[in-house]
């Protein structure tokens, strides 16, 4: 069994029944939170340099990389460019429990048979979004710790008590429908150039073996992901400027705005970080998780 996992949705192989059994299950989903959690911490500073260039560039236009990143530690320290990881990383247990819980039921999957790439497509995308409707007021949280100032909040409570009492209980939900919308096309995206990579890989370069081997496993999500992104970094862009935003503007609004503002190219406003840091997560969570699973007595 292995899980191949991004930042918004895991699609997993079917657990065995050997694994149901021995309760190895339960270590996997372990070891790829620990992964997950390791990779997050270590790829921080690049999402928050995303989230800071989505949701400023709307205001200032030219917004450059390393600008950006000497702003952040002007203003709040070298520290300031994990903030928002706490989120990032304590939403990591209920999201993989919630996301593999929904994937394995049986009123997510199409019958007792092992699954296809379509029907895990479909499971997955909605094991996802079940996952992503019950964590999300958690994503509005880590947005705003991320574009907050030093001493705004004082930590994930403060920050949640603070948007109730000031904006109300759907300030907890904005965006959600565009995150929703861009699940499909990033699970989808994902997951078919991911198992035609590896597939075209074992027709024409395998020989003995049926497993690819860990580089060309990296390979392949690597470049997976990078297309999923190109492709629903749009949605994903609008959702985390109506979840910074402290007025309730609506999808339209938001879109006509930044049309006119910056043209076509402020849809992809801080994807630059999102891509470089895609490499250096894959690679840490795939080393991560293989450390990982040893001591939880994985083989």
């Amino acid at each position: 069994t292995g899980i191949h996992h991004h930042e918004c949705i895991a699609i997993p192989d079917e657990f065995s029944e050997q694994e149901r059994q021995s309760g190895d299950w339960w270590k996997q989903l372990v070891a790829a939170g620990i992964a997950s959690a390791v990779a997050r911490t270590f790829t921080a500073p690049f999402d928050r340099l995303k989230v800071m260039m989505q949701v400023h560039s709307l205001k200032t236009r030219r917004m450059r990389l390393m600008s950006v990143f000497e702003q952040m530690v002007n203003e709040g320290g070298i520290f300031s460019l994990w903030r928002g990881n706490g989120t990032n990383i304590i939403k990591i247990a209920p999201e993989t429990a919630l996301k593999i819980g929904a994937y394995e039921q049986k009123w997510l999957s199409f019958d007792g048979s092992n699954t296809g790439i379509f029907e895990r497509f479909i499971a997955g995308s909605l094991a996802g979004a079940t996952a992503q409707t019950c964590i999300y007021p958690m994503e509005v949280i880590k947005t705003r710790l991320a574009v907050a100032n030093t001493g705004e909040y004082s930590g994930i409570v403060d920050c949640g008590m603070k948007l109730l009492k000031q904006e109300g209980i759907r300030a907890l939900f904005k965006g959600y429908v565009p995150n929703l919308l861009g699940i499909v096309p990033y699970a989808g995206i994902d997951l078919a150039v991911y198992e035609f990579l590896k597939n075209h890989w074992l027709k024409h370069y395998a020989e003995d073996s049926v497993n690819p081997g860990v580089i060309i496993l990296l390979a392949c999500s690597t470049l997976s992901h990078t297309c999923g992104q190109l492709v629903s970094f749009p949605l994903y862009l609008i959702r985390t400027r109506m979840q910074a935003d402290g007025d309730l503007l609506k999808e339209g609004s938001l879109i006509r705005r930044m049309i006119s503002k910056e043209g076509k190219r402020g849809f992809y406003r801080g994807i630059t970080p999102n891509i470089i840091k895609l490499l250096p997560a894959v690679g840490i969570g795939c080393i991560a998780y293989e450390k990982t699973k040893p001591i939880l007595g994985l083989t």
